[in-house]
């Protein structure tokens, strides 16, 4: 009995790839179709499945921290915007400061505006 909870765990924790290879396995090795994984993936519903699937990230400035002016000539020099508009995106955290960037962009900004004091979320 322990051994099918492990398993039901381990299918609860598959990654989006995962439950796709799974799925690809059960066609071609057993002739089972697809639609069936997707239970797999319903049943799951990890918070992992669904940030794997996120394409598009929003990266929020929550808070300038000390260094308000450093912060804001970055967000001026990586998001284009006027001084006066990048004050302003700085004076209203939290606020976006770019929205609909992959992963990597959004990782990038993330770390950009943290090493200049800033605390930052990713959406």
């Amino acid at each position: 009995m322990a051994d099918l909870k492990q398993f039901a765990e381990q299918l609860v924790n598959l990654t989006v790839k995962e439950v796709n290879e799974l799925a690809t396995i059960l066609k071609d090795e057993y002739g089972i179709e697809p639609a069936a994984a997707a239970v797999v993936v319903a049943a799951g519903g990890g918070e992992g499945a669904a940030e794997e699937a996120q394409t598009e990230f929003t990266v929020v400035l929550k808070d300038a921290g000390a260094s308000k002016l450093a912060v804001v000539k970055l967000v001026k020099e990586l998001t284009g915007l006027g001084l006066k508009e990048a004050k302003d995106v700085v004076d209203g955290a939290p606020s976006n400061v770019k929205e609909g960037v992959s992963k990597e962009e959004a990782e990038g900004l993330k770390k950009s505006l943290e090493e200049a004091g800033a605390v930052v979320e990713l959406k």
